[in-house]
This record gives structure tokens, C-alpha cells and sequence, in this order.
């Protein structure tokens, strides 16, 4: 019997490179340089293992994998049972695992009867225990009773739990030193702060002592690690894997679209788990991904509707809610703004597009909870509304070369970061990113940074390859195999969108867009914005309103563009009603005015899942749920749809879509749809628009090239800070990096402070007083971190990513 194994999905393996292995009598072909073990695998043989991962370099470390080989491709056997997970196969071999070889059997049974000679016998009280694979390969690969007892010694045991940080926890004693959590740390994540460390039986996870285990993704080495040895310090000890029930789901913290698993017990969510998406993220998720997920249960849950009434905000019934708001908003019909946020799914997003023009009769709508460009809203349109699955993740890992605009990977989007290291690694992907310096992210790609002042990234991407040597570089690596990744910092930078895309178009590069937030491209999708509809339309088209107005069943649609953020913010006072969508204050250009227009707003309608600095001055709220608690579609940077159904479910929570068709009926219309599902069935039905697209955005200049006597601010926001979704997770909080101020040995030498001392950014909103550390980057450029602690730029400073701020030393 002879199997053909498929050669993996996007290989280009042709006949020739198949060789033919006999694995327990059953002939298979597979490509060559495959691992042994990866054979077994193809024609259904398990061969019992604990160091090998499909994803990690093999090394042989736990030898539990032993197979006998009998004939190695040559007519000869080897003299004894080698390590499936490291050799690979040659044509003609044949192999005996423990399914048909007692000397392999024996030899298994051997290797864990001395894996557990040290391992304590702690499974009722083990986190792992009910999903361990040393209790499930002791059970089917080991003997059934042990040879070791008390008179031969006692077992291994060190002082427990090691904080490896805040969030891991290390039991040393049940490590079997199989090397998976050194390994990813090392190949895959880029932070090799942990490494094994003496010889023998002494040998053991070790830490550097003086520094905590400092990554974005250590909780993948918790759920990598075959044995309790790593547990999480949210999660120890609350729970057993057999009283969970799990959900595939999505995760919502950045547009990566991550696949996770919810497991959750008794309508409380114990503990998320990275998914296995080859497409997407593989089986690596970020730390926040895995630990964020109690922000919605803090305490300050919305439960009820509630309205303002002689100024204080008292609890109200649904229909009292409904009808309060819909007879403001009627009055308001043709005068009434939208701001959505990002943290919408697809459906929801729909619904408020729909709802915007269909109940309020306006354009005036924003999914662009941040600061950004007139050009912004052209380029999105233009390029990335209505196209589909674009540039991928399979594309980044593939690249020749990528190029970072106003984009950090490592902080905004984790699993773009894994994949480009993946490739760096794999291809030799070569990096470049044109920012004021390189951060640790970018430095773990051997980055090389084109240094650019803030506000000037669309002058060196106009002339990168005058742009120093480095500039040089990054220009003539772009070509057709190359991808430039821009950011929504950019949209910041007059001419930054438009200038990226000429660049695309000259060097034939791939051109991606990747925003921070979960929602932003299905918002944009669905048409939140005030110059475009669903599916890539454009208001000003006439034929793409009519054709909507049939599929929607109106008379007639706005048709002049609307307000954007800026500008609602601004008229705030003038407009007549204000809908606002999970919007953070904090994320807003000038949280200051913000906070203004929502007092001078006359009518204010809030759909939120927690008490916020909206509702305080909300005229109606309504109580919306968490992606956990609904169905939805997130849409990620690639326009991928990530569909997720509802973990769990909580009597008389509505998801945005149900009070938003409930609010329209009470005002009279109808949005056609009330679920979730009949939001995602009227969008699919509806498409995307094969009309004219918009134009190319029009170049706008910004800052030239060259030196500042002003000091400007860089930034970006950190991946864990002081947003709202970290709250209620200490454990996780605590691996913030800590906040400090970066300027170069030059400008610090200008203005008299050394490595440590305290720095003072001012402007005439305030200050912020961070530690200073020097950094080799752009002179006369100070880098704050965008929300985190102690450095709420736009908040304390009103500035942001380009401004221009006063530095001095912190006793100035």
C-alpha cells in the first residue's frame, strides 16, 4: 500500500522532490527534507512527543519521539532508536514505530519512566492537569506501575511559583525540559529572556536576574508548554479544562483578527487561548489578546437604558429609552452626526452607516475615533474600500522587502510583526521603517530605520532614496515582491496616504493598509465615513444612491458628504443631535474640545458597554454588549472576514444592531434587519460597488526635509497601556513597558540632562515629566509614549504625533 502525501498548501513541490519512506509497512511519498515524524503523521501514525512543534526548529530534546530505523536509505540500519522530530526522510527508508517495533515501544516507555522520576505527582492541583500531554502519553506510551520509590530518594524540588514576570508563573519542578518555551521566545517572539540553564539533573528554566521576562507574547510559552511547568498567574488555580466549555472566537484588540478560543464557565470567562489559523496568526496570539478580556465585568457595566432628567442621569425601561431618543432624533432628522469608534464589528457597523442616512437623513459620520487627514478618507476609498482580500499575511512573510510608514508592528498589530520575523528569519525579508527611531520591535526584525522628524514622512517617502544611505537602501530594495505597510499614524501627515500610494505605483510594491483597531475596516467597509457608503460607494456617484436607495428600499439618500470628525467636533454645538458609539475620549485628537462639543452638543445619544466619559454627558444611553456576549463579522487589515458567534449568552444584553433597528422603528423607519445575522445577509446581498472608485488622492505637502530649531514630538501608542480594555487584568498591567522619555545624545547634550535624569515636555495645555533615555534617533525630536502611564499626551499636552513641544530638564 503506498500513500501520496499533499505537499503543504501554497508549496510548489513538484513529483521529482517526493521520496518514498516505508513507515510501519505503509509505503508514503512525501517531499523531501520532511521530518520523519511529520511522515508518520501524513498516513495517521501519532508517534508520542513533547519538544517537537510544527512551528519550532526541532532539537531532540525530550527523545520521547524514539522510532527504530532499520533500513536509513542506504541498506543499513542504525544501531540504535533515534528521534523522529529531527531526522528527516530519505528514499527508500524504512521505519518501525512503537505501533510495530518493541524495541521502539521499549525504548518510549523507557524515556518517560525517566521523564517522571522527577516530576511530581500533582495532577489533581496542576493547572495542565485533564489537558496534559505527559498524563495522556504516560497512560498510552508509559509502563503502569513506576520503579521509583521513596527508598531510592526523594524527587526534584525547588521554592515555587518563580515569577518569570507579572503574568508567568514557573513551577521548575514539573519542567521535563523539552525547550518549547526557550525556543519561541527565542525563534518566533524575539525575547530570548529565558533560557535553560546548569547541566544534568540540576539543568532548569532560568531568568535573567536582572530583568523580569519582558514580551508581548509570553502567554503562547504557557500553552506551548506540555507540562504545568508555566501557568498564568490570572488563571492558576480557578479552574479545570473539564468544567469549561469553549468557543472559537476572534479577537478584538487590534485588526490582525486573531483566531482565539473562549472557554468560560458558569457565564464567566475564565481564560482565552490562541486558535490555529495557518492563515492568519498560526497558533501566536499577543498577551493581550490572551489576558484582556475582563474589561467588560469591572463593575461599571451599563444594565439598563438611562436618561438625563434635571441634569442626572437616572435608570429608565427600554421602551421609555426608545422613545425619549427617537423623538429628539425625528426633530433632528437632516441635523444629526454619528461617531462610531473602533471596536465595531461588520454587522454593527453596517447598522449605524444605515442608520445614519436612512433614520437620521446624514452623511455626517466618522469611524475615525482618532487624529487623521483630509486626504485620509480619498486614500481609503481609493484604495482600500470595496477591494477585498488584498495584501495578506502569507504576502508579508514572502516578501522581498517591507517598508513601515507611521506603522509599528509589534505595538499596533502582534501577529503582523510574527509574521514579517517569520520571514526575516525564513527568506531574509529585508526591513525598513521610516520613523525618528528604531523600537525594540523593529530592532528584532534587524530593522534599518530611515530617520525622519515627525510630520516629515511624506517628504523622505516622496525622495526616499535621497533620504541618507538608508533611504538608499530601502528605495532600491522596493520592487514587485516588496510591501509598504502604512499605519493610521500617517494619516497625521499631510501628503503621507498619497505620497505611499505614488510610491506603490512606481516601484510596483504591494500597498497595505493596517490600522489599530479591530473595526476600523469594517467600518470603512460599511461605508462609516462622510463621503462613502457600503461597499467601497461613493455618495457624490449618483448611480451608486439610486442603486442603493432601491436595494434599501427609500426615496432618496443625502447626497452631498458629510461632516467628518474634526468638523463634528468642531459644529458640535450647531448640529442638533450627536450618536456616539464606543468612543474613548483619549483616543480623540484633542480630548479637551471633544469633552466641549459633547457639552455644547443639544442632544447627546450614547451606545456604550461600560460607564465612559461619553455618558457622563449623554442625554439617553444604551446599554450595548461586548463581542463575547454577540455574533459578528471583525473584518481584518487584509479584508479578510473573521466571523465569531457568541460565547455567552446574558439574559436581556442587546448587541448594537438590535437597539439600533428598535430606536428606528420607534422613529418610523426601518433598518430592514434586526439581528446581527440579518445585517451580515442584506450586506452580502448588497456587495461591492464595480463602479467608478475615487480618484487618487491629490499630494499634499507637508514639512520639508532637513533640520528644526523646534523640538517635535514623536509617538505611538504602546501596546499595553492605559486604554479602558486592559482594566480589570492587573496581572497584565503590570508587563507595561515602563513609560520614558527618548531624545538623542545631541539634543540631550543641548539642553543639559544625562541617561536616568527627569525631562519635562511641555506645552500650553501642560506637561509631562518622564525619566529620559538616550537613544540614537532624530536630533531635536522628543518620543513619548501616545497613553500610558504618567504620558497621556493628548491629554495633558493637547498635541500629538508632529507637534511641537518644549523640552527641558525636569528641575528646569
Amino acid at each position: 500500500m503506498t500513500i501520496q502525501a499533499n505537499p503543504p498548501a501554497g508549496s510548489e513541490v513538484e513529483r521529482t522532490d517526493l521520496v518514498t519512506v516505508t513507515i510501519d509497512d505503509i509505503e508514503v511519498k512525501v517531499p523531501k527534507n520532511t521530518l520523519l515524524i511529520r511522515a508518520a503523521e501524513q498516513i495517521g501514525i501519532q508517534i508520542p512527543r513533547f519538544c517537537d512543534h510544527p512551528l519550532l526548529d526541532p532539537v531532540g530534546a525530550c527523545r520521547q519521539c524514539l522510532v527504530e530505523i532499520t533500513d536509513a536509505g542506504n541498506g543499513r540500519g542504525m544501531p540504535k532508536p533515534q528521534a523522529s522530530c529531527t531526522i528527516t526522510v530519505a528514499d527508500g527508508m524504512v521505519v518501525r514505530t512503537q505501533v510495530s517495533s518493541p524495541v521502539a515501544d521499549k525504548a518510549q516507555h523507557g524515556i518517560m519512566e525517566f521523564l517522571l522520576i522527577n516530576h511530581p505527582l500533582d495532577c489533581p492541583v496542576c493547572d495542565k492537569g485533564g489537558e496534559c500531554p505527559l498524563q495522556n502519553q504516560a497512560m498510552s506510551n508509559g509502563a503502569a506501575e513506576s520503579r521509583f520509590h521513596e527508598s531510592h530518594g526523594i524527587k526534584r524540588t525547588y521554592p515555587k511559583p518563580i515569577n518569570i514576570s507579572a503574568e508567568v508563573l514557573l513551577d521548575r519542578e514539573r519542567c521535563i525540559l523539552c525547550a518549547r518555551c526557550t525556543r519561541f521566545s527565542e525563534q518566533i517572539a524575539g525575547d530570548p529572556f529565558i533560557a535553560l540553564i546548569e547541566r544534568g539533573a540540576l539543568q532548569q528554566v532560568g531568568i535573567y536576574e536582572k530583568e523580569p521576562f519582558e514580551s508581548y507574547f509570553s502567554g503562547n510559552t504557557i500553552q506551548i508548554c506540555p507540562v504545568g511547568a508555566l501557568t498564568s498567574a490570572a488563571y492558576r488555580f480557578r479552574s479545570r479544562p473539564f468544567d469549561l466549555v469553549s468557543v472559537p472566537s476572534v479577537a478584538e484588540h487590534d485588526s490582525s483578527g486573531a483566531a482565539i478560543r473562549v472557554d468560560y464557565r458558569r457565564g464567566k470567562v475564565m481564560r482565552r487561548l490562541a486558535g490555529d489559523d495557518p492563515q492568519v496568526n498560526e497558533e501566536w496570539i499577543s498577551d493581550k489578546d490572551r489576558f484582556a478580556f475582563q474589561y467588560a465585568s469591572t463593575g461599571d457595566r451599563l444594565t439598563h437604558p438611562m436618561i438625563r432628567e434635571d441634569g442626572e442621569l437616572r435608570p429608565a425601561s427600554w421602551p421609555e429609552a426608545l422613545t425619549f431618543a427617537a423623538e429628539k432624533l425625528n426633530a433632528a432628522r437632516g441635523n444629526a452626526a454619528v461617531l462610531t469608534g473602533g471596536r465595531l464589528p461588520l454587522e454593527d457597523a453596517y447598522a449605524y452607516s444605515k442608520f445614519a442616512r436612512v433614520a437620521l437623513g446624514s452623511n455626517d459620520i466618522d469611524f475615525r475615533a482618532r487624529p487623521h487627514s483630509a486626504e485620509e478618507a480619498d486614500f481609503l476609498a481609493a484604495a482600500v474600500a470595496g477591494t477585498g482580500l488584498g495584501t495578506t499575511f502569507a504576502d508579508l512573510e514572502k516578501a522581498g522587502s517591507v517598508l513601515f510608514a507611521g506603522f509599528e508592528p509589534e505595538e499596533e498589530a502582534p501577529s503582523v510583526f510574527l509574521r514579517v520575523r517569520k520571514g526575516v528569519k525564513a527568506h531574509g525579508t529585508k526591513v525598513f521603517t521610516i520613523a525618528a527611531y528604531a523600537s525594540r520591535g523593529v530592532e528584532k526584525l534587524d530593522g534599518v530605520v530611515v530617520h525622519a522628524s515627525p510630520g516629515t514622512e511624506a517628504a523622505v517617502l516622496a525622495d526616499l532614496g535621497n533620504a541618507g544611505e538608508a533611504g538608499a537602501a530601502a528605495r532600491a530594495a522596493l520592487g514587485p515582491d516588496s510591501i509598504i505597510v502604512v499605519g493610521e499614524r500617517l494619516a497625521a501627515v499631510p501628503g503621507g496616504y498619497s505620497t505611499a500610494l505614488r510610491l506603490a505605483l512606481d516601484t510596483g510594491a504591494q500597498l497595505a493598509w493596517i490600522p489599530r483597531r479591530a473595526g476600523d475596516r469594517a467600518a470603512l467597509e460599511a461605508g462609516c465615513l462622510p463621503g462613502l457608503l457600503p461597499g467601497g460607494r461613493l455618495v457624490s456617484d449618483p448611480q451608486a444612491r439610486v442603486d442603493l436607495q432601491a436595494a434599501w428600499g427609500v426615496e432618496s439618500l443625502p447626497a452631498q458628504p458629510g461632516k467628518d470628525l474634526t468638523e463634528i467636533v468642531r459644529d458640535a454645538g450647531s448640529l442638533q443631535a450627536l450618536v456616539v458609539a464606543g468612543v474613548e475620549i483619549d483616543d480623540l485628537p484633542d480630548p479637551a474640545a471633544a469633552l466641549a462639543a459633547l457639552a455644547a452638543a443639544p442632544f447627546v445619544v450614547s451606545f456604550e458597554v461600560r460607564n465612559s466619559q461619553v455618558t457622563e454627558y449623554a442625554d439617553v444611553v444604551f446599554p450595548v454588549v461586548p463581542p463575547v456576549e454577540k455574533s459578528g463579522t471583525f473584518v481584518n487589515w487584509e479584508g479578510r472576514e473573521r466571523p465569531f458567534p457568541v460565547a455567552l449568552k446574558v439574559p436581556a444584553a442587546m448587541p448594537d444592531v438590535r437597539a439600533l433597528a428598535a430606536l428606528a422603528q420607534e422613529m418610523g423607519r426601518s433598518l430592514g434587519f434586526s439581528t446581527p445575522d440579518g445585517a451580515k445577509r442584506e450586506y452580502d446581498e448588497l456587495g461591492r460597488w464595480d463602479g467608478d472608485r475615487a480618484q487618487e488622492p491629490t499630494y499634499q505637502a507637508g514639512p520639508a526635509l532637513g533640520a528644526f530649531d523646534s523640538t517635535r514630538l514623536a509617538t505611538w501608542r504602546m501596546l499595553i497601556d492605559d486604554s479602558r480594555a486592559c482594566d480589570g487584568e492587573p496581572h497584565l498591567t503590570a508587563t507595561a513597558r515602563k513609560p520614558v522619555a527618548r531624545i538623542s545624545r545631541t539634543t540631550a547634550h543641548r539642553i543639559g540632562v544625562a541617561d536616568g535624569d527627569e525631562l519635562a515636555v511641555s506645552t500650553d495645555a501642560g506637561s509631562i515629566r518622564l525619566p529620559v533615555v538616550i537613544t540614537p534617533m532624530t536630533d531635536n525630536v522628543v518620543w513619548l509614549p501616545t497613553n500610558s502611564a504618567d504620558s497621556h499626551v493628548r491629554r495633558s499636552l493637547h498635541a500629538d504625533h508632529g507637534s511641537i513641544v518644549t523640552i527641558a530638564g525636569g528641575n528646569a
